[in-house]
């Protein structure tokens, strides 16, 4: 079996175990159920043997996840459209309202087989693999695995942060010019810093906002949890944003526009930049001619 992600423990913590240490640490193992699924079939190595829930990890052990061999699954008929694609790696721009991966049909990676070239390399990927997440809402830029060696190099530059990540929001209200936001998450350190770019004044809001938002950490729902924090929601959010302020059809405005990294085998410097949807200058323009017609009334 190819391997999917390498770790290397530094600091075990208390919950050394390796069923309890290995929850989270990858996006392929994100629930303890996951964990316990894998290290059952085999899909785990610890310093090259094959792991069990109990064994207990120090540091400097290392920690292989291997892909899962498994029949192919029916493959999800959904363009998407590729920005960016070789032999290694592709980056497509997601469509908003889909989930990455997950136990259901309808997602990003069932659609993969359907959408990208296969790799020519003897570790191709029976399916292409997301090297990490946007929300189901979110849309934009998201790098694909195509090899299990690309798998691992590439979720080592995610752990290193040497991906850098920006994103475009609407947000309700006036925000400043730039600023830093650093609202803990789950007791965590979050950071992420924003400029804006753009705002009209709002019938309903009295402004919104456009920001470039450029996240220094990876929590969970890091930007939404932010921008709510501060009192600008972005736009949509039906989780952490204001009652009434989600319009019907139009989904969170909030997209991943820019990644910017090495080439983990060519060392090219790659940086891929896409526009936001067009309902962003939509939803912009027609707040800006409410108010104007407002005036004039």
């Amino acid at each position: 079996m190819n391997i999917l992600y390498t770790h290397i423990v530094v600091h075990p913590g208390e919950h050394n175990r390796l069923g309890d240490y290995l929850v989270g640490k990858s996006m392929h193992l994100p629930s303890r159920k996951s964990v316990k699924k894998a290290i059952d079939r085999g899909q785990v190595l610890l310093n090259g043997h094959t792991g069990s829930t109990g064994l207990r990890v120090q540091a400097g052990d290392r920690i292989d996840i291997l892909e899962a061999i498994t029949p192919l699954p029916k493959v999800y008929d959904l363009s998407i459209p590729i920005v960016y694609e070789d032999d290694y790696l592709a980056i497509l721009n997601k469509p908003s309202g889909i989930p990455v991966s997950g136990n259901q049909f309808r997602t990003v990676q069932q659609a993969l087989p359907a959408n990208l070239t296969p790799s020519s390399f003897p570790d191709a990927l029976q399916i292409p693999r997301p090297v990490h997440r946007l929300d189901a809402a979110t849309s934009g830029l998201l790098l694909i695995a195509k090899t299990a060696n690309a798998a691992v190099k590439l979720g080592q530059l995610f752990e290193k942060r040497a991906v850098a990540k920006n994103y475009e929001a609407i947000v309700i209200g006036n925000m400043p010019d730039s600023g830093t936001l650093t609202f803990p998450i789950e007791g965590l350190e979050a950071i992420t810093d924003f400029r804006c770019i753009g705002r009209v004044p709002s019938l309903c809001n009295e402004w919104l906002s456009w920001l470039e938002l450029y996240p220094k950490t990876g929590r969970t729902h890091q930007l939404r949890i932010h921008l709510s924090k501060s009192g600008h929601p972005i736009m949509g959010d039906k989780i952490y944003g204001t009652p009434g302020q989600v319009y019907l059809g139009k989904g969170l405005f909030l997209c991943a526009t820019a990644l910017a990294f090495t080439h983990p085998f060519t060392r090219e410097g790659l940086e891929i930049r896409i526009a936001p949807p067009n309902k962003f200058h939509l939803l912009m323009d027609r707040e800006q001619r409410r108010r104007e017609a407002y005036r004039n009334d």
